[in-house]
C-alpha cells in the first residue's frame, strides 16, 4: 500500500501533473492540499477516468484539501474540517482506506512570528493536536498526511542561521510538531533518511529549486501499528522540474501488507 502527500498550489492549474503523476506512480491514496478550487468545481470526473475514487473539502481562490484513492471508503464517515474548531478555512478531511484512517491537513502558514495569522496557526495547531488524540484512540492505524508549513528540525532547512526564529521554523511550531509526534506518532521519512538538504518545497524566485535551496515541510506521520509495516518513505522530486510545478513535491509511504 503506498501514500503520498502533495500540495499542488491550484488543482485547476496542476490537474494535467496530478494525472500524470498518477499514471506513472499509482499510489493507493493521495493526499491533496490547496486545492484552490470551489468545492462544486472539483474535477471527479477526470479523477474517476484515472481510476481513482475522490472526497474533498474545497474553497474559492485559497485552501482546500482532498483525498484520492483506489480502493472504496470504509466504515466511519468522512470527516471534513477539525470537529468542535469552528474554522472558514477548508484545511482538513479524513476518511479510511484499507484499514488505515487517513487525515489529510494543510497547516496554517502563519505569515510572521508574532502576528495575528501566527496565533492562529498556533490555535489552529492545539485544535489538530486534540482531534488526532481522538482519532488516535479509534484508530491504531492512522497517518497524518500534509503540508505543515513546519520545518521540524534545522537539517530541514537550507539556511538555519536566516530562517532561526523565522515563520517555519520557529520554537513554537517546531514544539507543535513534536507534541504530534509525543502523541505516538513518527516521521515516516526520517525513518529511512537521516540526511541534511532532503527538501519537498522550494520558492519559485532565484532558482531556489535548482540550487536545492528549499525546506522540508511536508510530511507523513504514522502510529506504530503503520510504523511497523513502513518498507520506505521518500520525496518525489520529478513533479517540480516539470513547466509550471507547484512549489511542492510529493512525498510517498510504502507500506507492506
Amino acid at each position: 500500500m503506498k501514500l503520498a502527500t502533495w500540495n499542488v498550489n491550484s488543482l485547476k492549474v496542476r490537474l494535467p501533473h496530478v494525472l500524470a503523476w498518477l499514471a506513472e506512480n499509482p499510489v493507493d491514496v493521495l493526499c491533496l492540499q490547496e486545492l484552490k478550487m470551489d468545492h462544486p468545481v472539483f474535477p471527479l470526473a477526470e479523477i474517476e477516468a484515472a481510476g481513482y475514487r475522490a472526497v474533498w473539502y474545497g474553497q474559492k481562490t485559497y485552501n482546500g484539501v482532498a483525498i484520492l484513492t483506489r480502493a472504496p471508503l470504509e466504515g466511519e464517515a468522512v470527516v471534513t474540517g477539525i470537529p468542535g474548531f469552528e474554522d472558514e478555512q477548508r484545511r482538513v478531511i479524513a476518511a479510511t482506506v484499507n484499514g488505515v484512517r487517513v487525515i489529510c491537513a494543510y497547516v496554517v502558514n502563519g505569515e510572521a512570528v508574532g502576528s495575528a495569522k501566527f496565533e492562529y496557526k498556533m490555535a489552529w495547531l492545539a485544535a489538530l493536536e486534540r482531534y488526532v488524540a481522538e482519532e488516535l484512540a479509534r484508530h491504531p492505524a492512522l497517518a497524518l498526511l500534509g503540508d505543515y508549513n513546519i520545518a521540524p528540525e534545522d537539517r530541514d532547512v537550507y539556511d538555519p542561521e536566516a530562517w532561526h526564529e523565522k515563520v517555519l521554523c520557529s520554537t513554537p511550531e517546531r514544539a507543535a510538531f513534536q507534541r504530534l509526534c509525543a502523541l505516538g506518532l513518527s516521521d515516516a521519512f526520517r525513518l529511512f533518511n537521516q540526511e541534511d538538504k532532503q527538501y519537498s518545497w522550494w520558492d519559485y524566485r532565484a532558482m531556489m529549486f535548482r540550487r536545492n535551496l528549499g525546506l522540508r515541510i511536508d510530511h507523513i506521520l504514522i502510529t506504530e501499528a503503520l510504523k511497523a509495516r513502513a518498507a520506505g518513505c521518500e520525496i518525489d522530486r520529478t513533479p517540480r522540474k516539470w513547466e509550471r510545478p507547484s512549489d511542492h513535491t510529493p512525498v510517498v509511504l510504502t507500506l507492506s501488507q
